[in-house]
């Protein structure tokens, strides 16, 4: 055999060995979105999104930053993913209190790449979900508090 061609020979060996060594935890398959916002009732906002059960933002919002959106990058091979909304909204009482409520809730997205997902809260605090209103049936909610969540150390 030529000597160039065990050369690309050699190189090929290296290569496919050094892709083999690759942790394949580092691929992921695509991204979406997801924007929280501040209503005007609310002092401030802490939310943290988890997926899969892992956390990937944290969002604080206050009257400097009353909106803020994130990009969530997802791990390759899974179209559903479960996520989870955990939070603390603190507001002022229309008697003048200052009140802390703590939300969550879990869900499921639907192949989320490439949507863009709006954190609302409903019921009084009691509800914190994703939605897509260009997608409905891409984020289902399920109601009822969240075993994931505790409240944040800091």
């Amino acid at each position: 055999m030529p000597q160039f061609f065990r050369r690309i020979q050699n190189t090929t060996f290296c290569l496919l060995g050094l892709m083999a060594a690759l942790p394949l935890s580092y691929a992921y398959a695509g991204e979406f979105t997801v924007t929280d916002g501040k209503a005007d009732t609310e002092i401030s906002e802490v939310s943290r999104i988890y997926l899969d059960g892992k956390l990937v933002s944290v969002i604080r919002l206050d009257d400097k930053n009353q909106e803020k959106t994130v990009k969530v990058t997802t791990p390759m091979g899974r179209l559903d993913h479960t996520y989870t909304l955990c939070g603390e909204i603190t507001i002022r009482s229309p008697e003048g209190r200052v009140e802390t409520h703590e939300v969550d809730s879990d869900g499921t997205l639907h192949n989320p790449d490439g949507h863009h997902f709006y954190a609302l809260g409903s019921d009084n605090f009691t509800e914190f979900f994703l939605t897509d209103p260009n997608a409905p049936e891409a984020a289902e909610h399920h109601p009822g508090r969240s075993g994931v969540c505790a409240a944040p150390i800091s």
